[in-house]
């Protein structure tokens, strides 16, 4: 799916104002307890890095303190283990006390080693207490909106595969494996349809349950129910963009067989691999279209195994008017309208790949992203690679949805 936006926050600063406390510079002097927040972040981030627990522990608002703190990082901490984390570090955006109480606003910024280009970034709301004249945590928890990180679910277990690293939470190592194996296989078809110029590895999350999954969105279950995984990251990510993320919806995986599963890992690799090329100009026909195309490519199935909601209206004389709308996309709502959706921008992708070639079909993909912005997008790149008007193709994927599936 399409990624993500990141939450990109401003250093709030308090400054003492009054004429007389600025130095010699004509700077005003920083906060000293925002200072020293920061520094209680600094030394957490330290520790987790370090895998010190006792370090971590001491940043936390001390057993029995009477300022009634309730952190519960200590248990995150252990949850965190296994993961080989290359970078950790927090930002205070915003500070607002009262007493010796606070809460907080922080960016947590993390990389994982040999994945992330960049760190992935998360917003956090903290409270803190302060006693004995030092600060301590009293929670560190999401902000409002945004999603759960995998270890505040539980212990995080780690698979590494060829091409993948696999990261779960209340799933045997059996059936991490698994998804690692499925995902090697992924890598190098995705690959081989779309070229070498991406970075060949995946990143896949896979949470306890469909509520878990949600939470790591920061969405509501009954928008993924039947959705059996989703990938996140930035539109037009660059070289210095994090890795994506696969997470799977494990309930509904596991309803999938073997083919459907390698399916799905594949079309969610295809998102990672095309994510540089996919910006708000690639309608989702276009975007979910092409990676289904590559999910299915060398699965041998029929236009008619593949598309069955889209071959029954087909053969009851109904056409689609267009190509799929955005619109059509929505997880929360009607479940035939969605998969007709995700059929007809297959059938679009396939109609290119066997008309015009796969190097057309990619080189079509490539210049709708380059356009950069929506308008005008879809029809420039229907002129330059195929010589179509918008309508021309429309018409053409008309005849070819009857003569395939009718």
């Amino acid at each position: 799916m399409a990624g993500r936006g990141r939450l990109r926050g401003v250093l709030a600063v308090w400054v003492l104002v009054l004429a007389g406390l600025v130095g010699c510079s004509g700077s005003p002097a920083p906060d000293v307890q925002t200072s020293a927040v920061q520094r209680v972040l600094d030394r957490r981030a330290a520790a987790v890095l370090g895998g010190d627990r006792s370090a971590f522990l001491a940043t936390e608002v001390p057993s029995g303190d009477g300022a009634g703190g309730s952190a519960s990082g200590a248990a995150e901490f252990g949850n965190l283990r296994a993961v080989p984390l290359a970078a950790w570090s927090y930002r205070l955006t915003s500070l607002h006390r009262t007493g010796d109480s606070a809460t907080a606003a922080a960016e947590l910024r993390y990389r994982i080693q040999g994945y992330d280009r960049a760190p992935v970034t998360a917003a956090r709301a903290l409270r803190l207490t302060r006693s004995g004249g030092r600060w301590y945590i009293g929670s560190d928890q999401p902000a409002a909106g945004a999603g759960r990180q995998l270890w505040e679910q539980g212990a995080v277990e780690v698979v590494r595969g060829a091409h993948s690293l696999v990261l779960g939470v209340g799933q045997p190592p059996g059936a991490l494996r698994d998804y690692a194996r499925l995902a090697d296989r992924a890598v190098p078809a995705v690959t081989a349809a779309w070229g070498a110029d991406w970075p060949g590895h995946v990143v896949m999350l896979v949470p306890r349950s469909l509520k878990e999954m949600a939470g790591l969105l920061g969405a509501a279950p009954s928008g993924y129910r039947g959705i059996a995984a989703v990938t996140t990251g930035e539109a037009g990510g660059t070289a210095k963009a994090p890795a994506d993320r696969i997470i799977v919806n494990p309930e509904a995986y596991s309803l999938l067989g073997d083919v459907g599963r390698q399916v799905v890992v594949t079309h969610e690799t295809t998102h990672v691999a095309t994510r540089a090329h996919t910006t708000p100009a690639t309608p989702l026909w276009l975007s979910e279209g092409y990676a289904d195309w590559v999910g299915y490519r060398s699965s041998g199935l029929t236009p008619a195994q593949v598309a069955p909601e889209l071959a029954g209206v087909v053969a009851r004389g109904h056409l689609p008017a267009a190509l799929p709308g955005d619109e059509d996309f929505a997880f929360a709502g009607d479940a035939g309208r969605l998969a007709r959706a995700y059929e007809g921008g297959w059938m679009a992708c396939r109609m290119i790949a066997g008309r015009w070639g796969e190097a057309r079909l990619n080189e079509f993909y490539r210049a709708v992203g380059d356009h950069h912005q929506r308008a005008g997008a879809v029809e420039g790149a229907l002129e330059k690679v195929l010589g179509l008007t918008p309508e021309e193709f429309t018409r053409q994927w008309q005849a070819y949805l009857k003569a395939q599936l009718g």
